[in-house]
């Protein structure tokens, strides 16, 4: 790496700093600063290996389609530090992962696991879900009119509402709920204080050993899953997965319990993230809310608006499977590179006024889903969620106002919204 394309020290601090997140401005300002200056450089800080950031929407698409030459399965898929890879490593028995999702597979393992699930979240299948999740919205709306006028939304409407829909999918019961929304919050925001996992571990809520344990609490729930799909198979994902097959050989136990931890997270935080930010959007530009309001029609370009505007998945890292090129520096074989999904979703080559929320942005071609092979797979149900709520919200929605001051969770991996206290009337 050449070090005349080394990142100011803090710029690349704030870029990997979990707090600059949860402050916002901070990490926009720096993302806009790298995308101006120098968008594919190299982040080099005590403690770190080497890190190419990929800051504009051009090279992170260019990385992303083209799989074999980036692999995600090589290093860890997301940031961490020496002693984290080291921690992970001596705990694994030299494997960068503490799970193997889809999200830390490439070819051929990726596909064929893939495909394990895939028909689940496809749209004319998922169409078949509407009237349960319609059902699930409303009960989330008319719980939001009963509470007279102010509600946190982030608590009472959008950790519950996709955290329901993916728990009917997968088969969990509802009282089990509560437990698979905070294994997630510890999973996702190790490094925010009110989120993580407390630990007594070195390196207190940051540390390798929190997650693991919460890791080690999603394995034991699930097995038990397991055992009870397999002596009696349902209709439902998980029986999906416990019977799963890979070239005729049921597929490993750790590989199991890792696709539900997938599934029963990924399934539902960042849909919670994205529906808590079409309204911190709504609330922050008040005549988007006035243009939806007035305009149905408006709903999926509401819900696309806050994807992109939100882009809950804030990172996933690549390595460099040989020497190439991209965005004209040369990348070296082994090379790590974050692809900032944040950053490349208010890329001002591609979006006009980016860090304005506009439910009318048409077209919106945002990568909060990814890009490729690795295209996120529930991405047609999280629109689909989102877009029900909406339907049956905006309509007995006639005014909204922030009621204090939003906050954001505190991780540089995936978070969104973590408080968002508002005012509203309904009818």
């Amino acid at each position: 790496m050449d070090a005349a394309f080394d990142i100011p020290t803090d710029i690349a601090r704030t870029v990997l700093d979990p707090k600059a997140y949860g402050a916002d401005t901070p990490v926009h300002d720096a993302f806009r600063w790298l995308r101006a200056n120098n968008p594919l450089g190299v982040a080099r800080l005590e403690g770190i290996e080497p890190t190419w950031l990929v800051t504009r929407h051009a090279d992170i698409l260019e990385i992303s389609r083209q799989n074999d030459l980036f692999h995600s399965g090589d290093k860890s898929a997301t940031f961490t530090t020496l002693e984290g890879d080291a921690t992970v490593r001596a705990m694994t028995g030299g494997s960068p992962h503490l799970v193997r999702t889809l999200v830390q597979m490439d070819a051929p393992d990726h596909p064929k696991y893939r495909l394990l699930t895939q028909s689940w979240f496809l749209p004319q299948n998922i169409r078949k879900l509407e009237d349960d999740i319609r059902e699930i919205a409303r009960a989330h709306v008319d719980h939001m009119a009963s509470l007279g006028g102010e509600c946190d939304f982030v608590r009472d409407v959008a950790l519950t509402f996709p955290l329901r829909v993916i728990m009917h999918i997968l088969g969990v019961p509802q009282e089990d709920e509560p437990r698979m929304l905070k294994l997630t919050q510890e999973l996702f925001s190790p490094s925010d204080p009110e989120l993580a996992r407390e630990t007594d571990a070195v390196g207190g809520a940051d540390s390798v050993e929190g997650l693991q344990a919460t890791i080690a609490d999603f394995f034991m729930y699930f097995k038990q899953i397991t055992d009870a799909r397999k002596a009696a198979p349902g209709d439902d994902l998980a029986t999906v997965i416990a019977n799963g097959k890979i070239d005729g050989e049921p597929i490993s136990e750790f590989e199991a319990m890792s696709y539900y931890v997938i599934v029963a997270t990924a399934g539902h935080d960042t849909t919670s993230s994205s529906t808590a930010g079409a309204i911190w959007g709504m609330c922050e530009y008040p005549d988007a809310f006035a243009k939806v309001k007035a305009d149905p029609a408006l709903i999926p370009g509401l819900v696309d608006e806050a994807i992109r505007w939100t882009t809950p998945v804030k990172h996933f890292m690549r390595s460099a499977t040989a020497d190439t090129e991209v965005g004209g520096r040369k990348i070296a074989k082994d090379d790590w590179l974050m692809l900032c999904y944040a950053s490349g979703n208010r890329d001002e080559a591609l979006f006009d006024e980016p860090d304005v929320f506009k439910p009318e942005r048409s077209p919106n071609k945002h990568l909060a889903f990814g890009y490729g092979a690795h295209l996120c797979l529930g991405q047609h149900l999280a629109k689909m969620e989102m877009r029900i709520l909406f339907e049956e919200l905006m309509p007995r929605l006639n005014s909204l106002a922030f009621a204090g001051t939003p906050s954001r969770a505190e991780a540089n991996f995936v978070g969104g919204p973590k408080r968002l206290p508002i005012r509203y009337e309904m009818t």
